[in-house]
């Protein structure tokens, strides 16, 4: 991939992932959609752009877009999918797919994924099946796609088995996250996505952790905190992927909160009922409060994580879910489909304490089932 250099506005943040051949930048600021057009366009000049978004992020960013790319000579095709986790299934996969081909997308072509975690696990997982594998960009825009998601070429579905069982890795050539679609996101959504910020001090940077509770009101705000806080994660984020980009060693550390979470967002039916980033929130807390029932950490610090999870607003606990939930028995089962399950061995993300997180193999079931049973009684 060639690279064309240039000047950034002083608003801009860049950051790479070292991948290699495969590099590629992260821009963060406000404004970068008004500049998709030219900055694809220096990647790939005169490319068919398939917009993969969902219904309602069309409504705010699609026409700007759209123009954007125009601008540039390139010539775009919408393909728009209701919004929500339901849309990350075979069902709405195939219609995507089949309206890229119809697009006439083809391997020098782009897919662009303009959206939040759901459009860009799907419009990249369409783009690594269609044709074998065609380039994408990630245009994310909640926080938590900007922070995780949009960063380290995971893409996929889900299935009835579970979440994300079907994919493909599969590295954008470009991640553009304007800060500036930050300011139209619904304050539920935005603390969904700041559980994922969150996540970054607590696997290996207590100092940002502390930073976050310190600052995070500014970070709600928007500003130069949240720019901060946005580069920060993301730099933690890249650093892991091009450490370990297969998940194959250190990369699952990034799962903090994830096989708890994922579970419940399962059991939740993976609706408006429980976001991805509140489930994260609640799996983050009961996987601290599981390693200080362990001695792994001191409850303190596992006080300490759920006290500033829930002052930002937050659930941390299972009776904040709303609606049922199944029982212990089946959270197990669902738990044992986790693909961080190797030959039925359970494998969780724990803590020696905040910033000291570390894969833990063999988790015994006996003591899961004694800790979830303890959760559920929890008042």
């Amino acid at each position: 991939m060639s690279h064309v250099a240039e000047e950034l506005r002083a608003d801009i943040t860049r950051l790479n992932v070292g991948l290699g051949e495969r590099a590629y930048d992260i821009l963060i600021g406000p404004g970068l959609f008004h500049e998709a057009g030219e900055r694809i366009a220096r990647l790939r000049p005169g490319a068919r752009v398939g917009i993969v978004t969902d219904r309602h992020v069309a409504e705010r960013h699609l026409a700007t877009v759209e123009a954007a790319l125009r601008a540039a000579g390139l010539t775009p095709t919408p393909v728009i999918v209701e919004p929500g986790e339901k849309s990350k299934c075979f069902r709405v996969f195939e219609e995507v797919v089949d309206a890229l081909l119809a697009a006439r997308i083809e391997r020098r072509d782009v897919v662009l994924a303009l959206g939040g975690g759901v459009v860009g696990d799907l419009a990249g997982f369409a783009a690594a099946a269609l044709r074998r594998g065609v380039d994408f960009v990630q245009a994310p825009t909640s926080l938590l796609a900007q922070v995780d998601s949009s960063v380290g070429g995971k893409t996929g579905i889900n299935s009835r088995h579970g979440k994300n069982l079907v994919g493909a890795f599969h590295q954008p050539i470009l991640v553009l996250a304007d800060s500036a679609a930050l300011d139209t996101l619904p304050l539920r959504e935005f603390r969904s996505g700041y559980a994922e910020v969150a996540k970054y001090g607590l696997i290996d940077n207590a100092p940002f952790f502390a930073w976050l509770e310190r600052k995070w009101q500014e970070v709600f705000a928007g500003g130069p905190a949240r720019i901060e806080a946005i580069a920060t994660s993301c730099a933690s984020k890249a650093a892991v992927v091009a450490r370990d980009e297969k998940e194959t060693g250190d990369r699952a550390l990034l799962n903090l909160g994830h096989t708890f979470g994922h579970a419940l967002e399962a059991g939740a039916g993976f609706s408006q009922r429980l976001l991805h980033g509140e489930a994260v929130a609640v799996g983050m807390a009961q996987a601290f409060r599981f390693s200080a029932r362990q001695g792994l950490c001191s409850p303190e610090d596992a006080l300490r994580v759920a006290a500033h999870l829930k002052t930002v607003g937050l659930p941390t606990r299972i009776r904040d879910i709303p609606g049922d939930l199944p029982d212990t028995d089946g959270l197990m089962d669902l738990i044992a489909q986790d693909k961080k399950v190797s030959r039925g061995a359970l494998t969780f993300i724990l803590a020696r304490g905040i910033g000291r997180s570390f894969i833990a193999r063999d988790v015994d079931p006996a003591e899961l089932r004694a800790f979830l049973e303890a959760e559920r009684g929890a008042i």
